[in-house]
């Protein structure tokens, strides 16, 4: 998953920023995690409303017969 690799890459960033007191590189790296997180919650929830979806459709078709 590239969300796995970006959030390890953010927080890599915000620890190294956190290390060496570069306040702007520990912002970046925090806001790099959490857009990746952001990412993927968003495609859960895309994937969760397809099953939803699906399921619904499968429903109304058994309804049909």
């Amino acid at each position: 998953m590239p969300e796995n690799r970006e959030k390890l890459s953010g927080k890599s960033k915000e620890a190294a920023g956190k290390i060496t007191g570069d306040d702007r590189l520990e912002a970046e790296g925090r806001t790099q995690h959490n857009t990746a997180e952001g990412k993927e919650a968003a495609e859960s929830a895309v994937d969760k409303a397809k099953g939803a979806l699906k399921g619904l459709k499968e429903s109304l078709s058994k309804d049909k017969r």
